[in-house]
């Protein structure tokens, strides 16, 4: 993810900020075309891009401090979905999680949301401000893929009795395993994109232009002076 990053930002113009704490999400400031923008990123190395409760707390922090100078973020987005389990729960994962989908509401610098590869359930929504119509723009590189939750675990939860149904082990691992092809074909970006769930699926080398001609087609702050709400303390 942060060859990504520095391959769509200004040459030696990132930095990254709290490298070290809450790995799974990236923060970093970048310049594109000179432009300030803000980028926070799922980080597929570390729990596979799910979102913990420290990742959730550092993205919405960042998020609340680029909104109180106007700078427009940029969301990256590889994501399985929000962590489960007793242990992450033991953390108040939901209540650190549901902090993302606040701050993306509330929320008056543009956002805008690539999705590089996975794009699951909730954890993706809240990578994208809470849904993918509040960005200013949300597109997808070929090899995204979609879906409410974990494709494995979706297919075994929505179709269990009739896995259970069928007899034969062999048989109903082979019908399980088509089951979940059909759900990855179903969930395939340009599939999502046919659906008009997006904006579009674009060439990754194109991803540069797309958030450039964004930064120049924002309309003039109307603002005198910069904006202090609230940020939030750790």
């Amino acid at each position: 993810m942060r060859d990504i990053i520095d391959g769509i930002a200004d040459i030696d113009s990132v930095l990254e900020i709290r490298k070290d704490w809450a790995p799974g999400i990236i923060t970093s400031f970048i310049r594109i075309e000179g432009k300030p923008v803000g980028v926070v990123a799922n980080n597929p190395g570390h729990l596979s891009g799910a979102i913990d409760s420290p990742g959730a707390d550092k993205g919405s922090r960042f998020i609340q401090l680029c909104d109180a100078f106007d700078i427009p973020i940029l969301s990256l987005i590889d994501c399985p979905g929000i962590m489960v389990g007793p242990e992450s729960e033991k953390t108040a994962l939901i209540r650190h999680a549901a902090r993302m989908f606040v701050v993306g509401a509330n929320i008056e610098t543009p956002l805008m949301s690539v999705v590089i590869r996975k794009a699951y359930g909730l954890g993706a929504q809240a990578m994208a401000g809470g849904s993918f119509k509040i960005p200013l723009f949300t597109v997808t590189w070929p090899t995204g893929e979609f879906g409410g939750m974990g494709l494995e675990g979706a297919v075994k939860l929505g179709y269990r009795k009739e896995l259970e149904a069928i007899k034969d082990p062999k048989e109903r691992i082979k019908v399980y395993e088509k089951m979940v092809a059909d759900s990855y074909h179903r969930g395939r970006a340009v599939n999502m994109a046919s659906h008009f769930e997006l904006d579009d699926v674009i060439d990754p080398a194109e991803t540069r232009t797309w958030i450039s001609g964004a930064l120049k087609s924002l309309p003039p702050k109307t603002r005198t002076g910069k904006r202090r709400p609230n940020i939030d303390t750790w």
